[in-house]
């Protein structure tokens, strides 16, 4: 057995013991000095599978992606100054997308900061906005023999006293941290441990010098208080038209018993994201192929005052059509529940009763309300889901080469099982108009929708991932994050796929004047860059499709096994994409 190895840093032994004890295995750490006593610790575990990772922000969506994956806390570790701010990103997605992140900054000692010593910002509660839990821990007193390496000391320390204080700062430092680390596990997200180091920094020992007592009394307890069933039993029964919305949700969280109840109910119209990983063939899948075609047609009024539900039941994660929002947002139910153990989402601003529970517990308790009631308003747009898929199929076999007519081969193509991460801004909202198969499983960083982290997010999920993992990106989010294929942990069978129309495509089915001096330029951000190169540098296997043939011959060899990544880049013009994405709205609305 080989001798341990501790950092000889007190405060440092009592992170990664406490870490250890509460279950976190995967750390991810950017190279640093003054996280140096945490890197020692970490990597020196037999308990932690260390990373190295040298970009901070794709060393947060990496660590992100791992615990979306395995659903439970992992942390990262990064050195004093500049370096936990482009943690946010990863932060406030984690955030929102109720992941749990443990965020370790180092930190000079608190006499050092805004004095004009190097590599320092004012890092505690820097994260405060989007974390569950900010723990502001203390620096060290060691014994006498170190004290002096407080310059100058605090007035109430002394030779005399200086053991007993050591104890109480350890003490409470370990009560912070085991609340943090709690906090992570049970409400499931973002919390930060600030650790200010003295030096010197990268001393070890064989012996652990702190007890790191695990506190297992501090489980978060949620709210508990709830409207009463028995209203909501009679609501339910007494609705004509109930909608349910389903947003993000990892798959098979739903009980299939609920999911068929639902599916039975002609009362019921349930309107399911790609990201909620739920398929029935009483589902409506495509939200923005329902509705969107409603918007221009002569009847609207009517089709929308028609699609109006008098209770709106919505759970899962951010709901990614703005066509939704606006029609519930402008026709609202008289009643909204949404059920959620931890937000009270009041996306359509008429929330009436918010139930914190999980949506099992919620249908366990509501299932009798659900029947195979009888009623028009499923079966009407049973029939105008079945119209609006037969035009759009009918609409792709005529539509010229672009985004619209690659995508569906795409998802026609792809291996199963497979795990499917998306980018957002195009891509998620492309995915929204085809049919994905149940054993495609589907994420995508719609916390807060941005473009950056997408790539290292897909790599981090992978790993550990029983299925193979395909990413479909844009080409601005896969340049953004391109130091992601700097990772040293990317799968030989992780598949990429770029969507490179020349720039952010998607401002151009957006409301503004696309003939703009300006628009090009700080909209559209165009470009000539492509993957290649990249390819290259990281040692990607690559690939290039610039028509549907090319496409559906390259995706053949696309998928073979190989002994390492590969990337198909595939080209299509930007100056008619957005024109063959609206013009497929206004052909479905026609003749209905």
């Amino acid at each position: 057995m080989s001798t341990p190895i501790f950092s000889s840093v007190p405060l440092a032994q009592s992170i990664v013991a406490l870490c250890v004890k509460h279950g976190i295995k995967h750390v991810v750490i950017s190279p640093g000095s003054r996280n140096a006593p945490l890197t020692i610790g970490f990597a020196n575990h037999p308990k932690i599978t260390a990373y190295s990772i040298v970009d901070e922000r794709c060393a947060a969506f990496f660590a992100l992606g791992m615990a979306q994956q395995m659903r439970e806390p992992t942390a990262i570790v990064c050195t004093s100054g500049s370096a936990v701010l482009n943690y946010y990103p990863a932060v406030a997605e984690a955030f929102y997308s109720d992941i749990p992140l443990v965020v370790i900054s180092a930190d000079r000692p608190e006499y050092l900061i805004d004095i004009g010593d190097g590599q320092t910002i004012r890092q505690n509660e820097v994260l405060d906005q989007h974390v569950l839990y900010s723990a502001v821990l203390k620096s060290d007193i060691r014994d006498e023999d170190k004290i002096h390496v407080l310059k100058p000391l605090p007035a109430f320390v002394t030779e005399e006293n200086s053991k007993d204080l050591a104890q109480e700062i350890i003490a409470g430092n370990e009560k912070e941290i085991n609340t943090a680390l709690s906090t992570a596990r049970d409400k499931r997200g973002p919390v930060h441990l600030n650790a200010p180091f003295n030096e010197p920094l990268y001393n070890t020992t064989t012996v652990e010098v702190v007890p790191a007592l695990f506190d297992q009394t501090n489980k978060v307890k949620q709210n508990e208080e709830n409207p009463k069933i028995a209203d909501l039993l009679i609501k339910i029964k007494n609705a004509n038209r109930i909608m349910v919305l389903i947003g993000v949700l990892h798959p098979n969280e739903i009980e299939q018993d609920f999911i068929e109840l639902l599916a039975k109910d002609q009362r019921v119209v349930v309107l399911t994201e790609t990201t909620a990983n739920i398929h029935h063939p009483n589902f409506f899948p495509g939200i923005d192929t329902l509705i969107a075609p409603i918007e221009k047609n002569e009847q609207a009024q009517m089709l929308y005052e028609r699609l109006q539900p008098d209770i709106l039941i919505t759970f899962g994660g951010m709901i990614v059509s703005k066509k939704i929002k606006v029609f519930l947002r402008n026709y609202q139910p008289k009643t909204h529940i949404h059920v959620d153990p931890k937000h009270a989402m009041d996306t359509f601003f008429c929330l009436r009763h918010f139930m914190q529970i999980t949506p099992n517990e919620f249908f366990e308790k509501i299932s009798s309300a659900f029947g195979s009631s009888s009623s028009t308003y499923r079966p009407f747009w049973d029939e105008v889901k079945t119209h609006r898929i037969a035009k759009r199929d009918a609409y792709r076999a005529q539509a010229p080469y672009s985004d619209f007519t690659v995508y569906p081969v795409l998802f026609e193509h792809i291996p199963r099982p497979q795990i499917i991460q998306l980018s957002n801004s195009s891509t998620i909202r492309y995915s929204q108009l085809f049919d994905l198969h149940p054993d495609h499983i589907i994420y995508c960083n719609r916390g807060t929708s941005g473009i950056d982290g997408s790539t290292s997010t897909a790599i981090g999920h992978s790993l550990h991932a029983k299925e193979p993992t395909t990413l479909i990106t844009g080409d601005l989010s896969f340049f953004y994050d391109s130091n992601a294929l700097w990772i040293d942990h990317l799968r030989d069978d992780l598949r990429i796929i770029v969507i490179n129309n020349s720039g952010g495509g998607i401002f151009r089915i957006l409301p503004g004047d696309t003939s703009a001096d300006y628009f090009e330029k700080y909209f559209e951000t165009t470009h000539e860059l492509n993957a290649a190169f990249l390819c290259t540098m990281y040692n990607l296997a690559y690939a290039k499709a610039e028509t549907l043939e090319q496409l559906k011959n390259q995706l053949t060899s696309f998928y073979s096994s190989s002994n390492r990544p590969k990337l198909l880049e595939i080209c299509t013009p930007k100056a008619i994409n957005d024109e063959v994405l609206l013009d497929h709205f206004d052909f479905m609305r026609k003749d209905f």
